[in-house]
This record gives structure tokens, sequence and C-alpha cells, in this order.
């Protein structure tokens, strides 16, 4: 029971919940562990007592005055140190699985008059980017691959093939009407937390819906 549980879970030394809404969570157990003898109240106080040390530290019951992230606005989040350090981040957490014939890297000086095409589900929706746990998203911040690749030098035409990750709906045409013309095409593929988080989990590892199609268009 969520009972037992509570006590069991407390014995063991779990001091925190990842219950955010739920109604029926272990935490509002504990009055009722506390008052059966399940529990004790020295072991509930030596339980709260580092998560609200760490909460003081952190300055969360200061005075905002007294608190200097407060006083962090935009102008600081989205400087260019700070714009151009998540650029790097990204940049360096690629991982590179094969480079035929020395496709990459894509160099702007080798790109003028050259067609590029971004096709697939994740080439420009914002929404699907992120991965469970992450911030909302502020799409005006946000570079699809398409708004990033738009700012090379080529004709970059755009193809989604299908608006969602579970690509249900699928358009053959779309993707062959960019890809076709392309001289270089980029897929963007995946599945996003509208197929995976946290007690959300799949049967296996195959693309999502007809991505897989998509992709053999692509290549095609």
């Amino acid at each position: 029971s969520l009972l037992s549980g509570t006590a069991a879970s407390m014995n063991a030394g779990c001091n925190l919940e990842l219950s955010y809404g739920m109604r029926n969570n272990v935490f509002m157990h504990i009055p009722k562990a506390l008052a059966m003898g399940n529990i004790t109240l020295q072991m509930l106080r030596d339980r709260v007592r580092p998560l609200f040390y760490t909460r003081m530290r952190l300055g969360e019951f200061d005075p905002p005055a007294m608190n200097p992230y407060s006083a962090l606005d935009l102008s600081v989040v989205q400087s260019p140190e700070h714009r151009n350090l998540s650029l790097e981040a990204a940049v360096k957490s690629f991982v590179l699985l094969k480079n035929v014939r020395g496709t990459l890297p894509l160099r702007a000086q080798d790109l003028p008059g050259k067609r590029l095409a971004v096709v697939g589900p994740f080439a420009d929706n914002p929404r699907v980017l992120f991965g469970d746990y992450a911030p909302v998203p502020e799409p005006q911040y946000i570079y699809t691959p398409r708004r990033g690749l738009e700012t090379l030098p080529a004709n970059v035409s755009f193809a989604a093939g299908c608006r969602e990750p579970r690509c249900q709906q699928y358009s053959r045409a779309e993707v062959v009407g960019a890809a076709g013309a392309a001289d270089v095409v980029v897929v963007c593929l995946g599945t996003g937390t509208d197929l995976e988080t946290e007690a959300k989990d799949r049967r296996d590892l195959s693309l999502p819906g007809h991505q897989l199609e998509l992709l053999q268009d692509a290549v095609q």
C-alpha cells in the first residue's frame, strides 16, 4: 500500500518525491504514517533538513533584493557571450557516425549557388526539439535546422513531409519535390516528447509512423 511504501521509502533514506500533478502521491501519506508510528518525527526532520538547507543556500527564502539572480533579464541571458557559448556547446555535442566522401562540414564558402533542402518533421518545429525535463521553449530564441540553414548563402527549400513526430499523415510528393531538386539534403527525424518521456516508453527503436519512408524517399 502507499502507507507502507511511505514508511519503507523514508526508512531507506528517500526524502524527495517526484509527484507533480499526482493527487494520490506518497507525500500525502506521511502524516498518517507518523500518527501510526511507522516513521518517527525525528526521522521526518532528518529527511527534511537537507532539502531546506539546500533551498536556503540557493536563496529561495531571501527577499528578491538580496538575490543577485533576480536582477538578471534577457539582455544578460541572451547576450552575445551566452549565445556564442550555446552555439559552441551545440557544435561540440554532435556525434558524426559516418562522413562519406567528406560531405561534412558544410562550408559557407562552398554553398553559393547550391540548392539545399531540409526535410522532416523536426526540420522547422521548435516545439519538438526539446527533451524531457527541458525548460519551456521560447520559439523566438530557437534556431530550428531550417532557420539555421537559411542563414547560409544557399538556396534553401523546406518540406516537413509530416507535421508531427508520429508522422501518421505523410506527403511523399512534398518531400520528393524538395529533395529531388537539391544538391544537399538534410533530413531531420526523431521522436520528441510526444513519443518518449518518463513513463511513456516505446516497444522498439524504429522510427515512428512514416518517418522511415520519408528518409528512404529523400535518399532515393
